[in-house]
């Protein structure tokens, strides 16, 4: 028990000495990480700073900004500026857990292509080309459509299931061709000679390998599903029973916030969104620098 902890505490102390050294190789990462931060906390505790509950109307409808409404109110009189705080939590969750199982998908899909070879990876490598031909928005589009009218789940769901299925093609690849130069290495070779079992060595020996690839592809695939997701709430196939800023935006075209000059509505959440991209890809590109020296900057 006393050996785990202390691992623990090692493993921790890495983990820290890496992510401060990551900090410290781009000044561009640390800006991406105070943005990404800033919204975090928006989402974390939105509970506590949201002035209003967002789903429950608080004053007129089409209120301007004001001491009370600090971002007015929209057509139904719900405080815009909560709903804005409360949007950060659907497009982290999104973003997130669409990205993670999307990564999962492509990583499985690219270590069995990698290792095996053969008529493996040329099956698995030419439903990869077929994937990444399709139009990925129309696709998503396609696919949020269809499984928020055969399934009985709720339509973050099936938004979050449907950029899992779009973003996993690029990864595949990615990982392919790392576990391809790995494989030769002699300590794959030195674990096939003693008996070692393909699992063991996918998993135990090269997985450990493409980790960072897997890191970096993670925070680059939330980005674009973030986009994703503020795009479908923004033709309406989002969840209307979730606050969202892709929603938040639908919601004031539909009730003419331009024209009626409310650019509170709609502006907010459009620059939050682009904030929150801005702040992954910043992320993402330190990432890659540290694990990639090649791309550091003299």
């Amino acid at each position: 028990m006393t050996i785990k902890v202390k691992l623990g505490i090692y493993n921790l102390k890495v983990i820290t000495k890496e992510f401060i050294a990551i900090l410290q190789l781009n000044k561009m990462t640390k800006i991406g990480f105070c943005i990404f931060t800033f919204i975090l906390l928006l989402a974390v505790l939105a509970d506590y700073i949201a002035p209003y509950n967002p789903y429950e109307r608080v004053g007129p409808p089409l209120s301007p900004p004001s001491m009370k409404y600090m971002l007015g109110t929209n057509d139904i009189g719900q405080d815009i500026l909560s709903e804005l705080i409360y949007g950060a939590r659907t497009s982290l969750l999104i973003g997130f857990t669409a990205a993670i199982v999307g990564t999962i998908i492509g990583v499985l899909i690219g270590l069995a292509s990698g290792y095996f070879g053969g008529i493996v990876d040329e099956v698995l490598m030419r439903l990869t080309d077929a994937w990444l031909s399709i139009p990925t928005l129309l696709f998503t589009i396609f696919l949020v459509a269809l499984t928020s009218r055969i399934t009985l789940f709720p339509t973050i769901y099936s938004i979050i299931l449907a950029i899992s299925l779009t973003s996993w093609p690029g990864t595949a690849r990615l990982v392919r061709s790392r576990v391809l130069s790995i494989k030769e290495s002699p300590y794959i070779e030195s674990a096939l000679a003693i008996g070692a079992s393909s699992t063991r060595i996918m998993f135990k020996h090269i997985l450990p390998n493409v980790t960072p690839i897997i890191v970096v592809t993670i925070i680059m695939t939330t980005a674009r599903a973030i986009l994703v997701e503020a795009s479908l709430g923004f033709l309406g196939l989002g969840d209307p029973t979730v606050k969202s800023w892709g929603m938040m935006i639908h919601y004031a075209m539909k009730r003419n916030a331009i024209i009626l000059g409310m650019w509170w509505w709609f502006i907010p959440p459009g620059i939050l969104i682009s904030l929150l991209v801005l702040s992954a890809y910043l992320i993402g590109i330190g990432l890659e620098e540290y694990y990639n020296p090649r791309l550091r900057r003299i």
